[in-house]
């Protein structure tokens, strides 16, 4: 609703955006504005902000294609000929050219005299797994959203992202079997050591005695936080398919040993005994009833004074509005849970119970935001 002055009226920067929208929406004015030459800039970055939101599904086809076709991998010891590579890629040359000509059009690759190579984006790319993984996995989600207006129509998840995330849609998730499990803790696994690296940078552990990992999955978490604190005692809980990955992977004798409990978060309490505990990129894929029983059951499994790292991609981080974007979208595909701010995940906080809660900075916002709320 628009904000209104306490006599009913629109307020002043209510009726500039009115005033402003109405302008830039005017023919007349967006051809001037194309060829005065102080607005001409602007109106060249808005154009093309237009177009790459218009062209970005291409994009996004041209990344999928590029990454399984392992194209960046080819090149990644030196450049290749086009025709060489539509060869290695099983590609009829001109459809094949055609590709190269958008991968390199998307920075994904670089022309290198008569050859092709790394291009900005691509060499990055290939020194993220995570991502990798993620761009082989957003099929799922092009799937439900092959007719956007019925996907949003349909109300949230029923389609193949929920399937896949068989938490989403399991109104006894501790029963899933390890098949319904097992694809999407594997996929959260590529990622969690970057995410890993994020928090355990901002936040050093060594103050702390033992650290309790809840929502754990394989354990790819802990085994970064044995690696930076390897005196500090850690515990795992997850759901009992999820935590038979995690016995596979971690010690539960001798050093650097995990105590691994089975259960559902959303059922049953939490193990005491951790000073710290760790809840990293759960809550988003949750809604706010589910989020708040968590957070009261991790403050009645810590002590007084103990604290909590709540770490995940939060909405409103300033310049990356895309991100919230992206997240409405594939959480509703998924069914459940969404993107809240640092200011709301603070509000849930307090009312499970927690005191004092500061935000803390990570290197890479975008990845995660990291939140550090003390037990009272």
């Amino acid at each position: 609703m628009p904000e209104r002055r306490s006599n009913g009226g629109p307020s002043l920067l209510d009726r500039a955006y009115d005033w402003h929208d109405r302008l830039v929406a005017n023919p007349r004015f967006q051809a001037f504005a194309q060829t005065f030459w102080l607005t001409r800039p602007i109106a060249r970055r808005r154009a093309k902000e237009l177009f790459d939101l218009a062209g970005g599904f291409i994009h996004s086809q041209v990344l999928l294609a590029c990454v399984r076709l392992r194209l960046l991998d080819m090149v990644r010891a030196e450049p290749l000929p086009a025709e060489i590579l539509c060869a290695r890629a099983g590609l009829p040359p001109e459809a094949g050219r055609r590709l190269l000509e958008a991968a390199v059009g998307l920075r994904l690759l670089r022309r290198r005299g008569g050859a092709l190579g790394l291009g900005t984006l691509g060499a990055a790319l290939l020194g993220n797994p995570a991502a990798l993984a993620m761009i082989e996995h957003h099929p799922l989600l092009y799937d439900d959203l092959a007719d956007p207006v019925a996907a949003f129509s349909r109300g949230r998840g029923g389609g193949s992202l929920a399937r896949y995330w068989g938490y989403a849609e399991a109104a006894t998730p501790g029963e899933l079997p390890e098949a319904r499990t097992g694809p999407y803790t594997e996929l959260m696994a590529a990622s969690q050591p970057l995410v890993a690296r994020q928090v355990l940078d901002a936040y050093p552990l060594g103050r702390h005695r033992t650290l309790l990992d809840v929502g754990g999955g394989g354990g790819a978490f802990l085994a970064a936080v044995r690696e930076r604190a390897p005196q500090l005692g850690l515990m795992l809980f997850d759901l009992p398919a999820v935590a038979a990955k995690a016995r596979a992977v971690l010690p539960e004798a001798g050093a650097g040993a995990v105590a691994i409990h089975e259960g559902d978060f959303t059922r049953d309490p939490l193990p005491r005994g951790a000073d710290v505990i760790s809840l990293v990129r759960i809550a988003h894929d949750h809604d706010d009833a589910v989020v708040l029983g968590l957070l009261r059951a991790i403050r009645a499994a810590l002590p007084e004074d103990g604290t909590l790292l709540l770490a995940e991609p939060m909405a409103g981080t300033p310049g990356l509005g895309t991100l919230d974007a992206y997240f409405a979208v594939y959480l509703h595909a998924l069914g459940t849970g969404r993107l809240r701010s640092a200011a709301e995940l603070t509000d849930l906080l307090a009312q499970a119970g927690f005191g004092p809660v500061r935000r803390v900075r990570t290197a890479m916002p975008l990845l995660t935001g990291l939140l550090v709320a003390t037990a009272h």
